[in-house]
């Protein structure tokens, strides 16, 4: 797909990349608004998608399939490279007309937004946009010919597009794509990747496996992990703030690293150099982790509206807790309620046919409305808090930014997933998703015999674990940030069934809706005449 994305760029056409995840009916909503000539499909899934909806799609005219498909209005990628060979034998073009000519701030592609509160919108981003994004991004990390990529995130996702494409061939750097997901691990042995870019879903889950791991292993083997996870987090804290180790602690981490360091980064390759974190807030204690185990992720911040960086940590300046400093020619500001502004060179042109949703968040002077909520510190680093959006109200009037709450629960061994639940309500509950492998083990501990995942979560053993899970979580919030009740669910919240973006964030207006029984048992029922 980034040979058809370069290619349509070169001929001067607008690209609409699309998530391939996403329902039909989205789908449809998106190219009914673009009004595309011609789609690109990789696989035969893709293309029926594309034949359902096609007689609804006027301006549509080419559908090309990347893989072989029995349908009849859907050509093939070998015939479209034999009518370009004709083409070519019957009017060779000179080398300087195989690309077109574009103005740097005409539009380059149309990004639509993943669409956690509404039908998504369509980013109009240009090609200074992009490029500008793409050599201060340069500036601030350092990335050569003689890096090799893994790429597995999806392209249509602006941050692999810029950071995993665009990036990589501007310096002559190699890319591999994972064949999908699920392969990553096995990609990742195969490719012995330098540079990674991922959203923190991956990271979180490399960190619960090697916990996952390390508590079934046994003593000793499980004590060692945690004594040296202990030390990687000292490690990490004290190559940003200080003080310098001292000889008994440089032992400890050479021990540390001989029995547990290296073998994670062999898991990963063994030639890790750097990997970004973006899209989401990553976890304080896993950045920790991961950065005293020798594998330096870096955390930045950015929106699909700002193409996608605006702020990025990085060797020579880093905070934990932050998502670094302006990357250069651009600004960041906070408004009097909190709300994140930028202006720079990758602020996107507009929202396509959709003038009013421009003006809300865009200013006569180029300042983005980013939706976010967030802070700058003395030295300049930016630490969000939370979307704008999600700012839970509860009944008493306190304003609550949940994901900082439920980032806390994600290093718990026994827990994927978390939803804070709050809006207009007495106080704060929660649903969680478990992590049923820890929690097979610890059923087991207590010589439960194996259950099912919803009889797991029904089980008062299980229940009585996770009150001490929040008890501990509980202790050092305010009482109006803690959690008074949960409900365990069975299953993780997925983009098939209409919870997470395509982009692996939650959606918690879906969430409430869909769930809204299950979150009213942990509530008093309301008196007669009160909202519920």
């Amino acid at each position: 797909m980034g040979l058809a994305d370069l290619g349509s760029l070169c001929a001067g056409a607008v690209t609409v990349p699309i998530y391939p995840t996403l329902l039909t009916d989205t789908i449809e909503y998106i190219l009914g608004e673009s009004e595309p000539v011609a789609i690109f499909v990789s696989t035969e899934e893709q293309a029926a998608k594309i034949h359902q909806i096609r007689d609804r799609l006027p301006s549509l005219r080419d559908v090309i399939s990347f893989d072989r498909t029995g349908l009849p209005d859907i050509m093939t990628l070998d015939k479209l490279k034999q009518i370009g060979q004709n083409l070519l034998e019957a009017n060779p073009p000179a080398p300087r007309d195989e690309c077109v000519t574009m103005d740097k701030d005409s539009p380059c592609s149309i990004i639509y937004t993943s669409g956690t509160t509404g039908k998504p919108k369509g980013v109009v981003l240009s090609h200074w946009n992009f490029v500008s994004n793409v050599l201060n991004v340069r500036d601030q990390v350092p990335i050569s010919s003689a890096d090799r990529c893994l790429s597995f995130l999806p392209l249509s996702h602006v941050l692999e597009r810029m950071g995993g494409l665009f990036t990589m061939l501007s310096v002559g750097a190699g890319i591999a794509y994972a064949e999908k997901m699920e392969s990553v691990p096995q990609d990742i042995m195969d490719v012995h990747p330098t540079f990674m870019i991922s959203v923190p879903r991956l990271y979180e889950k490399i960190y619960a496996k090697a916990i996952t791991t390390a508590s079934g292993a046994g003593f000793p083997k499980k004590n060692i992990f945690f004594w040296a996870r202990d030390i990687a987090i000292q490690q990490a804290k004290m190559k940003v703030d200080g003080p310098e180790p001292g000889a008994l602690f440089k032992f400890k981490y050479a021990v540390a690293d001989k029995l547990v360091f290296s073998k994670l980064r062999a898991k990963l390759g063994g030639k890790i150099q750097m990997m970004i974190s973006g899209g989401a807030p990553l976890n304080m204690k896993i950045n920790q982790f991961f950065n005293g185990a020798g594998l330096n992720i870096l955390e930045g911040y950015g929106l699909t509206e700002t193409s996608p960086i605006l702020t990025a940590n990085t060797f020579e300046n880093f905070r934990y807790g932050s998502v670094g400093k302006a990357i250069p020619a651009t600004e960041i500001k906070i408004a009097e309620d909190g709300e994140i502004m930028a202006r720079g060179p990758q602020i996107m042109l507009e929202y396509y046919k959709n003038e009013a949703a421009t003006r809300e968040v865009l200013d006569d002077d180029g300042w983005l409305a980013t939706g976010d909520i967030g802070h700058l510190d003395a030295d300049g680093f930016l630490f969000i808090t939370d979307r704008k959006k999600d700012l839970i109200v509860t009944a008493g009037g306190k304003n609550i930014a949940p994901q900082p709450i439920e980032n806390r629960y994600v290093t718990n061994k026994y827990v994927i997933q978390t939803v804070i639940i709050g809006d207009r309500r007495q106080f704060l509950s929660a649903l969680i998703v478990p992590n049923f492998e820890t929690l097979q083990d610890f059923a087991a501990s207590k010589g439960i015999s194996e259950m099912s995942p919803a009889d797991l979560v029904r089980h008062p053993e299980v229940n009585a674990l996770f009150d001490s899970i929040l008890n501990e979580m509980n202790e050092d919030l305010p009482g109006f940030s803690q959690i008074r009740k949960f409900t365990l669910l069975e299953r993780e919240f997925t983009l098939d069934d209409g919870e997470l973006t395509p982009t692996m964030k939650i959606k918690r207006f879906a969430i409430n809706a869909k769930y809204k029984k299950i979150i009213d048992t942990m509530y008093p029922a309301p008196l007669d005449g009160e909202d519920d």
